[in-house]
């Protein structure tokens, strides 16, 4: 095994899969050296294909264990520890310097991208106004950036280059040069068509040299296939952080609306195409990753929501009215941002240093936990005004039992950052607090109805 902090290289692993297999070998009756050869060929196939040594062991192991009952034992047993090196990349790592190399670019490249479609307003261009004009060009604020992460992720030449520039050159002078008439039938062809012309320079990108390949081709079908994927992934985790943040400015009287049509709308529409993009390319092909993935990319907007939301309501001074209806709302936001803390504990390889990721999750519960004791004060101040009501003690019980969950969490993050505590702890109270839900539930099924009647 490796030190903590370090990933497991390709022949580390491999010795590990191989040393299981010779200590049951006498049980089983298997030819060790040839299963030993289908997997490395496996591994080398995968590799190729573009995944890291990694991803390539994980998916091969899991491969053979369709063909072998002991490499599917194998599996069953180390796959847990195995997802959680690729979902948490150790420092040291070559391989993990290069996902977070890639991770930057993608990132930069999409909040370019969330300018660029802001940039026409700038020109008294604005989103509503001018539709015509942005459905014509909609792509061209995506898609040059999408394809210059290409372009210098496979380091492609200068001939390459030249014609794709030449491409984006005409896609950007000639649906603009065009008389249209707003809304005609032509304007409506080419604003459909466009991208399609630019999504085969993009995929003369992504194939690099292999794009004269039927193989390259095929892979740039299958990358368009998974982007369409985990782009409505993304695109319904925003469609929820949207949800929750409209609901959070309302309980203090604020209206969102504005801010979310003309900026976090398009821009994060925009942006998502690459996030979604480097995603696919970092996490090909290893499909368990994806609840921990999306954690790690929708905690930091759950973090800076939060944080807004209470800064705003300090502000502000504004009151906090809570009505039923929103009220079922912040419980569920809440909710989501356990499962957030959930779902990275359970992606996290307990035996990693903290890092700033860590520290991000504090600053979310911390502030989960502020949002709880508001939603708290508010609803004590409804019962004390009108009197109990079940949905107003269902509402007191639910929060004080995610108030607990939360404090202590926070409690047990913070002793691990300073080092005076083990990230075990944490997963423990999460796993050991489960059944409270459980209890809670059975109290609403069994006692309510007894106490404040069947109406």
């Amino acid at each position: 095994m490796s030190k903590p902090g370090n990933t497991v290289s390709l022949e580390e692993q491999i010795d590990q899969w191989r040393s299981y297999l010779l200590r049951r070998q006498a049980i089983h009756s298997v030819d060790v050296a040839e299963l030993e050869d289908h997997l490395r060929e496996q591994v080398a196939a995968l590799i190729k294909s573009g995944l890291s040594s990694d991803e390539a062991f994980l998916v091969a192991v899991k491969r053979m264990g369709a063909l072998d009952a002991l490499s599917r034992e194998f599996a069953r047993e180390h796959s847990d520890r195995l997802w959680k090196q690729l979902v948490v990349a150790a420092p040291e790592s070559g391989e993990a310097k290069q996902v977070r190399s890639d991770a930057v670019v993608a990132f930069a490249l999409a909040v370019a991208a969330a300018v660029l479609i802001k940039a026409p307003a700038l020109f008294g261009m604005h989103l509503g106004e001018n539709d015509g004009f942005y459905a014509r060009n909609l792509s061209l604020f995506v898609l040059p950036l999408l394809t210059g992460y290409f372009v210098w992720k496979r380091g492609l030449g200068a001939t390459t280059l030249r014609w794709l520039g030449v491409a984006f050159a005409a896609a950007c002078v000639v649906p603009n040069v065009f008389p249209f008439v707003t809304g005609s039938h032509t304007e409506v062809l080419s604003a459909i068509h466009l991208p399609i012309a630019l999504w085969v320079a993009v995929g003369v990108a992504y194939a690099g040299s292999r794009w004269n390949e039927v193989a390259g081709r095929m892979d740039f079908v299958r990358f368009s296939g998974e982007l369409f994927i985990y782009y409505v992934l993304i695109a319904l985790g925003g469609g929820v952080f949207t949800g929750f943040l409209v609901m959070m400015f309302q309980t203090i009287g604020i209206d969102a609306q504005w801010f979310i049509q003309s900026w976090l709308i398009p821009c994060g529409a925009a942006g998502a195409v690459l996030v979604a993009s480097w995603l696919v390319e970092a996490k090909q092909s290893v499909i368990e990753n994806m609840a921990p993935v999306l954690t790690r990319l929708f905690t930091p907007f759950f973090t800076i929501l939060l944080v807004t939301f209470l800064v705003t309501l300090v502000a502000t001074g504004r009151g906090v009215s809570i009505e039923r209806e929103l009220l079922i709302a912040f419980d569920l936001l809440l909710v989501v941002v356990l499962g957030l803390l959930l779902y990275s504990v359970s992606a996290r390889d307990p035996r990693m240093p903290a890092g700033p990721f860590d520290v991000m999750q504090v600053v979310l519960v911390v502030s989960a936990l502020v949002a709880d004791a508001v939603a708290l004060w508010a609803i004590a101040a409804r019962i004390t005004e009108f009197g109990f009501t079940p949905n107003r003690v269902a509402a007191l019980g639910v929060n004080m039992i995610l108030l607990v969950n939360l404090a202590w969490s926070a409690l047990l993050y913070i002793r691990f950052l300073r080092e005076r505590g083990s990230f075990t702890d944490l997963e423990g109270w999460q796993t050991n607090y489960l059944p409270v839900y459980a209890v809670w539930g059975g109290i609403v099924v069994i006692v309510f109805p007894l106490v404040f009647g069947y109406m």
